[in-house]
């Protein structure tokens, strides 16, 4: 099953949104981060092992369409090659919201501190935090980074194969590059900050043992998507 859609967007630039929006416009299953905690046994092993330079991206993404969020956008030029049919959307948002959304949720000391020393950690570092070293702190370099990383983006693909998004923007930009129809239903808003710390305060952060980190995951893909239509 070939990728259809590959999310370029950083965690933090409403990659639940899009993962939801494009499964409701029959483009899912959407790969998230979430969803490699759902199945973290199978799945950190694999990401590992792309990490280590032996990525296995059919295996990877089975049974899914699209992808967004980490780990797979840090891998955004590989998979576009690998996959040379599919579109790319690249979710961005303000960089200091963005710094400021990281910081306190998924590059939080609490939330890493939690997977340190577990394989799980070891994904994150290599498909994460690897670019930044020891600067994840410091906000002049991290905003600078991001811009120049979505630049990147931008200069290294077709105009007619990129769409750069807000969500603010609702469905038409995005329908409009996919080809779909527009829904009825208002776009999806999930995922805020407030809804991550919640989740994250129940676990003390993302569980460390395998187990309980896949229920964290499936738990929290079925709360959200619960969510995410509710206003509609």
């Amino acid at each position: 099953m070939a990728l259809k859609v590959i999310g370029a967007g950083l965690g933090r630039t409403a990659t639940f949104t899009i993962k939801f929006a494009l499964e409701h416009l029959g483009l899912g299953p959407c790969f998230h981060m979430s969803e490699v905690f759902a199945d973290g046994r199978r799945q950190v092993p694999l990401w590992l092992d792309a990490i280590g330079g032996r990525p296995d991206w059919d295996e990877i993404f089975n049974g899914f369409h699209s992808t967004t969020d980490y780990p797979a956008c840090s891998y955004w030029r590989e998979l576009a090659e690998f996959y040379p049919e599919a579109k790319v959307l690249l979710t961005v948002r303000d960089p200091d919201s963005w710094f400021d959304s990281v910081s306190e949720t998924i590059f939080s000391p609490r939330m890493q501190g939690s997977l340190e020393g577990t394989p799980v950690g070891a994904m994150m570092q290599g498909a994460v935090f690897a670019p930044f070293g020891d600067r994840v702190n410091d906000r002049a370099f991290m905003t600078d980074w991001f811009a120049r990383r979505n630049q990147e983006v931008i200069d290294s693909l077709p105009p007619e194969r990129l769409l750069v998004y807000n969500p603010k923007e609702g469905w038409e930009p995005l329908c409009a590059f996919l080809g779909v129809a527009v829904p009825a239903e208002p776009l999806p808003r999930v995922n805020s900050r407030d809804e991550l710390l919640d989740a994250s305060d129940q676990t003390e952060g993302i569980p460390a043992d395998p187990e309980a980190a896949e229920a964290f995951g499936r738990n929290y893909i079925k709360e959200l998507k619960a969510k995410a239509f509710a206003a509609g």
